[in-house]
């Protein structure tokens, strides 16, 4: 399955680790933000790598070239960072069939796997690997609520008021029916074109949304102090494995 990598982002709330480079490029425990999502998503059989660039491009596709692993990369460019929804359609171009999607910013250590197994499912339309987090923290996130079945029958990104304290995480599965939905969306408040409002179109047509609970960890990289709560985290799981050697 190919694998779209979204890494156009400036990364400002990461200041002052991104003043010269670009997000996927800041390092947790000596391995930048991107080879790390590029590993779980090898272990997870991705058969390419198309990586939407944008804010300083150029370090990111020196150092990567036209490779990883044996896996090729595609570069697909963001020129204005105008939102997720706007980030995937550059992507459009270069998807052939069904494809994962995972953030550039994201560290996870999960069961990514049953998202991709429930994809190859013909009911599935879509999965998302989902998690729940304190209801006090739920409005920062985009939260979903789901039917009886694990199906998403709503997407509310940020809401002041949660439906529920199920987030999305970072990681998706989609067929091509997502990018029709989002050159469908409109503009937020923000000014950005944003992936709940694409996802919700989704729900809309009757298309079958899964949500897989996460069974493992995930840490957003989006501040300095995630950087190091991050790396703590996987070097005490490096001391562990050593330990049981």
């Amino acid at each position: 399955m190919q694998a779209v990598v979204l890494a156009a982002g400036k990364g400002t709330r990461l200041r002052p680790l991104t003043e010269d480079k670009p997000k996927v490029l800041v390092e947790v425990d000596g391995t930048p933000l991107i080879e790390d999502v590029f590993n779980n998503l090898l272990e997870i059989g991705a058969t390419e790598f198309i990586v939407v660039v944008g804010y300083q491009k150029e370090q990111i596709i020196e150092r990567y070239g036209d490779e990883y692993e044996d896996v090729p990369i595609t570069y697909a460019h963001q020129r204005e960072q105008l939102g997720l929804a706007h980030a995937i359609l550059q992507a459009e171009p270069h998807i052939e069939d069904d494809f994962m999607l995972m953030l550039g910013d994201n560290i996870f250590r999960g069961n990514l796997g049953d998202v991709i197994n429930r994809q190859q499912e013909d009911r599935a339309d879509a999965a998302f690997l989902v998690e729940e987090v304190p209801y006090e923290e739920a409005s920062r996130y985009g939260v979903l609520d789901t039917n009886e079945y694990g199906e998403i029958v709503e997407v509310v990104e940020k809401p002041d008021e949660p439906p529920s304290n199920l987030v999305m995480t970072g990681f998706y599965t989609f067929t091509p029916a997502i990018f029709h939905a989002c050159h469908l969306v409109q503009p937020s408040d923000r000014g950005e074109y944003e992936l709940p409002d694409a996802i919700d179109l989704l729900i809309q047509s009757g298309r079958t949304i899964d949500a897989i609970r996460m069974d493992g960890w995930r840490i957003d990289v989006g501040y300095p102090e995630d950087q190091e709560i991050a790396t703590e985290r996987l070097q005490g799981e490096s001391s562990v494995v050593g330990q049981t050697e």
